[in-house]
């Protein structure tokens, strides 16, 4: 039977919801496991919010005589596209020109070098909040941004970093981990801070 609970929408927790770490940092397997201190926060994403490409793409075997006799499979990419808007985040901007191509602090002054250096692989998490207080976490165990959207600097709107991030196979070929919790299993869960959020 249908149930209108089971619809739901994705809100940020209040706390933070994306958060980066190198690869090899010990990775949670539920939405209340509390982060290794390795995972460093990327702050606010525009409006637009998250979104995940996961389908497969397929060649089509034709028999002579046009009918259509299988479906390959060629290959099933798995993505995650978000804009980054906190500009002067270190991490952001770490994740977007490479973690030795920025240096310094925002207190300090921060150096910031374009070029043609390949990007490393990373850990990323997204926490968000569900209807009725559920929660649910979106484990990325080795992704790499593999483009950036062009930055439009101008009056009126904030400087952001469209990027995509593309997903590759651990060591038991997942590429994400999707892990939800009801609102009474998230009851008093730390997550990455110690604090949640609910939705109504």
């Amino acid at each position: 039977m249908s149930n209108s609970q089971n619809v739901t929408a994705g809100k940020p927790k209040i706390t933070g919801a994306i958060y980066r770490a190198p690869i090899g940092t010990s990775l949670p397997t539920s939405t209340t496991d509390t982060l290794a201190a390795a995972f460093k926060e990327l702050g606010y994403v525009s409006d637009a919010g998250i979104t995940n490409s996961n389908s497969p793409a397929s060649t089509s075997i034709k028999a002579w005589g046009g009918d259509t006799v299988l479906d390959v499979q060629t290959e099933k990419p798995d993505t995650f596209k978000m804009q980054f808007i906190e500009a002067t985040n270190i991490e952001v901007l770490k994740q977007t020109y490479g973690d030795d191509n920025v240096t310094g602090s925002l207190e300090n002054g921060i150096t910031i070098k374009a070029n043609s250096k390949e990007q490393n692989t990373q850990s990323l998490v997204i926490d968000m909040i569900l209807k009725n207080g559920a929660t649910k976490r979106i484990v990325l165990p080795c992704c790499k941004v593999t483009a950036v959207g062009d930055i439009t600097y101008a009056d009126g709107s904030a400087i952001g970093y469209d990027t995509t991030l593309s997903c590759y196979p651990d060591a038991t070929g997942q590429t994400h981990y999707e892990y939800i919790l009801g609102a009474q299993g998230a009851t008093g869960a730390t997550g990455a801070t110690g604090e949640t959020s609910a939705v109504g």
